[in-house]
């Protein structure tokens, strides 16, 4: 074989084994999924309401990282019902389903025309138990007779395990049939000697029921409608029965409008967004889950509905501008979880902010880490930083002072094991081959590379993160400054400004014109085009000058895709807009990297981001924008192209639209002279106006109107209630 000299041959290194907890695609789900939850539950039903009646999807009821129930198909006279609609309510409290009769026939004949019968499931969740009414209804002119069946399963799998983790060894699953009550237990012990118990209960009893189905028949008058309830509870036993299924709904809403009461509400002249808005909000209350520490946005469904260090603080730096009340209870729950002491299994050091919690079974045999795993590089950081943006946004100094000893324990982190070679950058490393390889948000292992396409080696440096320690050293100094330590104060904003000056040096890369992505064991810079340089503006540790420059490279065709900006930019090494991070657009990046271009007074860059994100929703099924969605480059009268296992809802996600308001207006609060300011507010084009109502101040509230007039706003105040005022602050 002979080879033309003039031809460079490229030895590729080949990609290390995927990660232990990679969420495979195998099969694409043949009916939409629709997604409920409450508290620590939750429920992924098909577009026909059924669980496990088509291929792919993560179907079930679960609770606790368990999946309490895996199959729930309704057939009707033997058949599979025909779909005539599904929607969630715009509130997310509940999924209402029609249904009606295909063509019925008894050899050649047909016994039953089609649309004679309608199905109407209601299916709502609340308190650990899924409701479901189902209403049977004759619209023929004769009498029908109707055999509705219910076929039901349980494996009591671990969240792990329906992502496709394999396990050599399972606990002992039981059944049984309650006589004369109408229910159905469903019972796991685990390996952990933990008893999962499911309890089925119908009303009324039916004809037959087994292990495994119910069966109703009875014939309907013409018009006449017949409802059956089913409740599937995830109980730990028989007793405690849950609220009827009217007392359940009407608990689950008055719950809503309590909870919902006290948060900014946005309205705009444009109805498309406001049902991006809309859904937004209703995802994020959705997720929102009570805990002893104060409400928490768990990350995402169906994977993960947990507590998520980073997740959680960066939907509530989002969201705290509009809900200052989600920053306290993510905050005060991340408190009482930091570590105290060092875990090598857990990835844990004194100090440090957990990642992720989880109460599966798994994880309390310790076959995945992440019982409480703390292997996120970023989560400390960003606790330090929001705990200072939620001092100077609602003045709570009796909460500042609850968390100092929390705050101070976490800067220690950063200074001490965060720094492992004492450079005075913050690094990761995994403790042990079980914990995630990558540490920052993007995590996949093949997410931190070099420009030939190696992947770099560690101890990694990320150049976010070097952008959230200097944001927490600046918000850490004014918060001692709050707390009368002045010492401490001009200690933390000199290591900042060091800071700000040694990573320009170190981390900024000439020939990519950007920050590199990252500085790897050796220090050497990996010099790719990624938005991790974008999340720099962000935090105010780039220079005025690169900040333009890399806000110039981001919105040019290598990372803007007309619909948002790459996680990766297009021609690096790999590049693949299929990608979980090497090319596909994250809402949540783009929000923050949003807020960077408004940082540096980049009002047409946020207008330009905010509408290709907006434009992107109005595709997205119930306006939902997911947690990712793939890289390729917009086409006329063509949408987005989804990620195949995406979250949605997903917490950082949602938050997007609220985030990118931020920017628009450029709001900041000042509780201590009553003051709401708008810093070079713009509207982007498919806004006229924006209506906030509802912004808390102290114990104030005001009412405001912005309306574009061209390049221009012009600001109303509606109403206010106590002592507030209002002012546009203009640098251009």
């Amino acid at each position: 074989m002979s080879v033309d000299s003039n031809l460079q041959l490229a030895i590729v290194q080949p990609d290390p084994p995927e990660s232990p907890f990679y969420i495979p695609a195998t099969a694409q789900a043949t009916r939409p999924r629709r997604a409920l939850k409450h508290g620590d539950s939750f429920l992924v039903v098909d577009s026909h309401g059924d669980i496990g009646a088509s291929a792919g999807g993560s179907d079930g009821l679960y609770h606790d990282d368990t999946r309490f129930l895996s199959l729930l198909e309704l057939h009707l006279n033997g058949v599979q019902p025909l779909l005539l609609g599904s929607n969630v309510r715009d509130d997310n409290t509940l999924l209402a389903v029609d249904l009606t009769n295909p063509d019925i026939y008894a050899g050649d004949q047909i016994v039953l025309h089609k649309d004679i019968i309608h199905v109407a499931r209601t299916i709502f969740l609340w308190k650990g138990t899924a409701y479901q009414r189902i209403k049977v209804r004759n619209h023929g002119l004769k009498p029908v007779e109707v055999s509705l069946s219910l076929r039901f399963d349980n494996d009591f799998a671990d969240v792990f395990e329906v992502r496709g983790e394999r396990r050599a060894r399972r606990g002992v699953t039981a059944h049984r049939v309650i006589d004369g009550k109408g229910q159905v237990l469903l019972s796991y012990k685990g390996l952990d000697d933990a008893w999962r118990r499911t309890t089925l209960t119908f009303d009324p009893q039916p004809a037959e029921l087994t292990e495994h189905s119910a069966i109703y028949r009875f014939v309907l008058a013409p018009h006449e409608a017949r409802p059956i309830f089913l409740l599937a509870s995830c109980r730990e036993a028989i007793g405690d029965p849950p609220a009827p299924f009217l007392r359940g709904l009407l608990g689950a809403h008055r719950e809503l409008r309590r909870e919902t009461q006290d948060i900014a509400t946005v309205e705009t002249s444009n109805g498309h967004f406001n049902e991006v808005l809309c859904r937004a909000a209703a995802d994020l209350n959705m997720l929102m889950t009570e805990t002893p520490q104060g409400r928490y946005p768990y990350a995402g469904i169906p994977w993960y509905s947990t507590t998520f260090g980073r997740d959680g603080l960066i939907t509530a730096i989002e969201m705290l501008w509009c809900d200052p009340g989600m920053a306290r209870g993510v905050l005060r729950r991340l408190a009482a979880f930091q570590a105290r002491d060092s875990d090598p299994a857990a990835d844990a050091e004194p100090g440090k902010i957990l990642h992720e919690m989880r109460a599966g079974e798994m994880a309390a045999l310790r076959e995945v880490p992440f019982g409480l795993y703390y292997g996120s590089v970023d989560s400390t950081p960003l606790f330090v930083l929001l705990a200072g943006l939620y001092a100077e946004r609602t003045d709570d100094d009796e909460t500042l002072t609850e968390l100092w000893p929390a705050i101070e324990a976490a800067l220690a982190w950063i200074d001490g094991p965060g720094d492992l070679d004492g450079d005075g950058f913050v690094e990761y490393y995994r403790k042990t081959e079980k914990g995630l390889a990558n540490q920052g948000w993007k995590d996949s292992y093949d997410a931190i590379f070099h420009a030939d396409g190696r992947m770099a080696e560690g101890p990694i440096a990320l150049a976010e993160v070097q952008g959230y320690v200097f944001a927490a050293k600046e918000t850490a100094a004014r918060c001692a400054l709050r707390l009368g330590n002045n010492a401490l104060a001009q200690k933390l904003h000199a290591q900042a400004m060091r800071l700000k000056e040694n990573f320009d040096a170190a981390f900024w890369c000439p020939e990519i014109g950007m920050y590199a992505l990252a500085l790897d064991g050796a220090k050497q810079p990996c010099a790719v085009r990624t938005s991790n340089a974008g999340q720099t503006l962000f935090t105010g540790i780039a220079r005025d000058d690169r900040a333009r420059a890399i806000a110039s490279e981001l919105l040019g065709p290598r990372f803007f895709s007309g619909w948002g900006i790459r996680t990766v930019a297009r021609g690096e090494a790999r590049y693949n807009p299929m990608s979980y991070h090497n090319g596909s657009i994250w809402p949540h990046d783009n929000a923050l990297i949003a807020l960077g271009f408004a940082r540096y007074g980049l009002n047409r860059a946020v207008a330009q981001v905010s509408k290709g994100l907006f434009e992107c929703a109005t595709y997205m099924d119930l306006r939902r924008l997911p947690e990712l969605f793939c890289g390729f480059h917009r086409e006329r009268r063509r949408g987005p192209t989804l990620y195949p296992v995406a979250c949605a809802p997903q917490a950082w996600a949602s938050a997007t639209p609220f985030s990118l308001i931020q920017a628009s207006l450029g709001l900041e609060f000042a509780p201590q002279t009553n003051e709401i300011r708008l810093s070079n507010p713009y509207l982007p084009p498919f806004l006229g106006e924006i209506v906030l109502r509802n912004l808390q101040l102290g114990a104030s509230r005001a009412d405001l109107k912005v309306s574009r007039h061209g390049d221009e706003v012009s600001v109303e105040l509606l109403r206010t209630r106590g002592k507030v005022q209002v002012s546009v602050v203009s640098s251009r």
